[in-house]
């Protein structure tokens, strides 16, 4: 599946599956909250926003829907 910026992804959670949109694609190792994330062409990350929460994190690509 490819994901373009603004689209709406789901992932899981402990709590369940959640619903947000794609704000950034990843490909260089980056920073968020505090946290490293090694990003790479073959494993980018995805910074997405909780449609819930309006909060941000990174996801695996691969672990989007």
């Amino acid at each position: 599946m490819a994901i373009s910026k603004g689209d709406t992804v789901h992932w899981n959670t402990p709590q369940g599956t959640t619903e947000g949109k794609a704000v950034e694609k990843k490909t260089k190792e980056f920073h968020l909250d505090g946290q490293k994330f090694n990003a790479s062409d073959d494993e980018p990350y995805w910074v997405v926003e909780s449609s819930k929460s309006g909060k941000q994190a990174a996801h695996k690509e691969s672990s989007l829907s």
